[in-house]
């Protein structure tokens, strides 16, 4: 009985020849290898033939979280050439570890995350002793630059690459303890090696798995053996564990690509550059070299740069010089990288090389760092077997696709007409893909807001190579489009906590969608969000969104949705509330909260009755808002003009009292502002109800109240007065300002006021300059007091 343990990095070739030679060597009874034992049983399926690069995609779902990972495959993984050469073999492979779904591995992204990344501290002082960067940079003088050394099968006999290798992961897992997550998993994959020993007899066990749990592995499979080196029988293979009964989980392949599999582009785990890895593999390091200097090098003049012979002489002498510095017999990753920047960049970088550390490309990079990158990257990508099972939605969307004409070859436009049945149906089609993250479906044009009378919708729809990937992954939200794209938005949802400007969108998607009833628990959901809120601005623009679709959206579907009822009416209340708990001194109206408060108004006349909403609580609370000397003025006013535009009686129809109250000329315009934001039709209304002359209407008492200011008082109330004035169109302007030229009994043309070619704010400025130094001047003896400039004539004329 014999175990061997090889330890390796997730991605490497060194590992990878290393795990070829030793199971080519041993013939092994049993290959071990680190990955989800829920899929023993379709291993068959994981070997089929496909074009790598592959990885089994797992989800688990149930009350409480939702996880997703990959456990992804290259040609040079070394856990897929353990699967591979164990299978060449004729040994019996299995995968060890815990499935996905396991609370050990939760919030894991990638199985296949360089655990030791942990232990920073060890890799740090590695670093630090080598005098390198980081890990990655590390790992190649160590262990990639090097196995060139060993024999041309790849074996590492003169080279002693697994014993460097167990040297290696030994320091960096130190004596510190494992996590409990790590330990769980190790006390599992121990069992696993217990049991292939004792069936395995006399023939030899070969172990593949992450260095970093190597270490515990040895450990605790010399401790099993021990405490039953005397058993009469030997220990059983371990149960798979199983999901909660009321939680779904399951696992299928998809395929990957090298960006999505590149450290620097965000992969969770370790060797960036996967193209020159490949090469590394498939041709040798001198050869890998050559190949993707002269890929950097087209992708460099295909964009335009310049790099002629010379650069090329240059980049080559630095590569060689720095491998021969750093002691490699052919150039490594970094040396290259090293030797190409050295020579075709010439300018000033702003930021640090990026494979100097670890992380996706930063914004702003140097476009010939980037087109090196990308070289270094590469774009190659994974195919599936035609015989590898897939999950329901791929089958449902395919067949959705065909019915609905959307399964067309190549790329085209759709317009679709959103009164039509057909069109309709395949706008909520499109629009479910859309939701779920579906490459290939994109939306140029149509309907962005409840009240938006658009009946017209554009799409470009085109092929990817992403799109199956991605439609295999979103099968984990359910096994048809309807109930995937309803689950991702009660996702969004949950996501959006209390925050309303996302709401709105997931519920604005939802009515796109055709699933505005979305389902069971969604409305506590929902109600819950919203009694939360805290920003009346985002709140109020929720509420118009949403009011929009519940009255309007028959086209959509959502029209009386009772989601949508329920998001109107909490939403209601809330801004009532927020909005009395608002205090403070004179301030600018805010624009997001007065729109809040014209929402609640039209939720009041238009949804009141049906939704059972509390018009009298809701009067109640403006009248108090009205009244109250600690609200900011904006508010004041929007509050009476709710009262105004509700015909409450209390309210008054002339609102004379209530201006003489906020005529400050540091409140004045604010509160009209408020007041015109909710009450516009009202205060032209009742301007027209008065006649000509207009002597006790809204825009009498305002004439009186601004001829009665100072100058200075004036000036200091002008750019509130504008703002709000702006609030009517140019159309109800011209007639405000003909009613006040009939007022003074003026002949003149209404409009040429409202169209002035100079700006008021800077005339009525000139004219107080012009008057304090007039009454300057006048005070020094230097000029007749009566030239003042009359300060009513002067306010008229702005």
């Amino acid at each position: 009985m014999s175990v061997t343990f090889v330890p390796v990095r997730h991605h490497s070739p060194a590992c990878a020849r290393l795990v070829r030679s030793v199971i080519a060597s041993l013939q092994p009874a049993f290959v071990l290898v680190e990955g989800p034992a829920d899929v023993n049983d379709r291993l068959d399926e994981l070997l089929l033939g496909h074009q790598l690069p592959v990885a089994i995609f797992s989800s688990y779902r149930d009350g409480e979280r939702y996880e997703a990972s990959w456990t992804p495959f290259c040609a040079y993984s070394p856990e897929w050439v353990a699967l591979t050469a164990g299978r060449t073999c004729g040994a019996e492979v299995r995968f060890i570890d815990l499935p996905a779904w396991h609370p050990a591995l939760a919030g894991f992204g990638n199985r296949y995350a360089d655990a030791e990344l942990r232990h920073a501290e060890a890799v740090a002082r590695l670093c630090n002793t080598f005098a390198v960067d980081n890990v990655d940079v590390l790992w190649d003088h160590l262990f990639e630059a090097e196995t060139e050394n060993g024999t041309e099968d790849g074996t590492e006999d003169g080279n002693g690459l697994e014993e460097r290798l167990t040297a290696y992961f030994d320091l960096v897992r130190g004596e510190s303890r494992a996590a409990e997550d790590d330990e769980a998993r190790e006390a599992y994959m121990a069992r696993w090696i217990r049991a292939a020993v004792a069936e395995a007899g006399d023939r030899p066990v070969v172990v593949v798995s992450g260095g970093f749990h190597q270490p515990a592995l040895r450990t605790l499979s010399a401790k099993a053996a021990e405490s039953t080196a005397d058993g009469p029988e030997g220990p059983e293979w371990p149960e798979v564990p199983r999901p909660p009964q009321d939680a779904l989980a399951d696992s299928f392949l998809v395929p990957y690509s090298f960006p999505r599999l590149d450290a620097f582009t965000g992969y969770q785990s370790g060797m960036p550059s996967p193209e020159y890895y490949q090469r590394l593999w498939d041709e040798g390091p001198q050869a890998a070299a050559t190949g993707l200097v002269k890929d950097a090098v087209a992708r460099l003049r295909q964009r335009g740069h310049v790099v002629s012979t010379a650069d090329l002489i240059a980049a080559r002498t630095m590569t060689d010089g720095l491998a021969r510095l750093r002691g490699h017999r052919s150039p490594s990753r970094t040396d290259l990288l090293d030797g190409l920047a050295s020579a075709l960049i010439s300018d000033g970088l702003g930021q640090r090389l990026p494979w100097s550390s670890r992380g996706a490309l930063a914004p702003g990079a140097h476009p010939v760092v980037a087109e090196l990158m990308a070289a270094f990257s590469g774009d190659r990508a994974g195919r599936l077997h035609p015989d590898t099972p897939a999950p329901p939605l791929v089958h449902d969307v395919r067949a959705e696709l065909e019915r609905l004409g959307l399964d067309r070859a190549g790329a085209f436009a759709l317009s679709l007409d959103l009164s039509d049945d057909r069109g309709r149906g395949r706008s909520r089609a499109l629009h479910r893909l859309r939701v779920l993250g579906i490459p290939g479906f994109q939306r140029r044009s149509g309907p962005a807001g409840g009240a938006d009378l658009v009946l017209n919708e554009r799409w470009g729809v085109a092929p990817s190579e992403l799109r199956l990937p991605r439609l295999i992954e979103a099968g984990a939200y359910g096994a048809t489009l309807r109930d995937a794209a309803t689950a991702v938005l009660r996702e969004r949802i949950a996501d959006a906590g209390n925050e309303m400007v996302p709401l709105a969108r997931v519920l604005f998607d939802a009515a796109l969608c055709g699933l505005a009833e979305l389902s069971d628990g969604a409305i506590e959901t929902i109600e819950a969000a919203v009694a939360g809120a805290r920003d009346l601005g985002a709140l109020g623009e929720t509420l118009s969104t949403v009011l929009g679709l519940w009255r309007h959206d028959r086209l959509l579907g959502s029209a009386g949705s009772p989601v949508f009822g329920a998001v109107v009416s909490a939403s209601v209340a809330r801004i009532l509330w927020l909005a009395e708990g608002v205090h403070g001194g004179p301030a600018p109206a805010d624009r997001a909260r007065l729109h809040a408060l014209a929402a609640t108004r039209d939720a009041l006349v238009h949804a009141g009755p049906a939704l059972g909403l509390d018009r009298s609580a809701a009067l109640g609370t403006a009248r108090r808002i009205s009244a109250d000397a600690t609200a900011p003025p904006d508010l004041r006013g929007a509050a009476f003009g709710l009262c105004w535009s509700l015909d409450d009686a209390e309210g008054g129809d002339i609102p004379g009292g209530s201006v003489a109250h906020s005529a400050g000329p540091d409140v004045l315009g604010d509160w009209l502002a408020g007041l015109f934001a909710l009450a516009r039709a009202e205060v032209l209304a009742a301007k027209g109800s008065e006649g000509s002359e207009g002597s006790t209407g809204m825009f009498g008492v305002l004439d009186t109240v601004v001829a009665a200011m100072s100058e200075d008082d004036f000036l200091v109330a002008l750019p509130a007065l504008r703002q709000a004035f702006a609030y009517f169109p140019p159309r109800e302007r011209e007639t405000i300002a003909r009613g006040l030229l009939d007022r003074r009994g003026l002949r003149g043309s209404a409009r040429s006021l409202t169209r002035t070619a100079a700006d008021p704010l800077l005339t009525a400025e000139g004219m107080a300059l012009e008057a304090r130094v007039t009454r300057l001047l006048a005070g020094e003896g230097l000029a007749p007091a009566e030239t003042t400039v009359s300060a009513i004539d002067a306010k008229a004329d702005s």
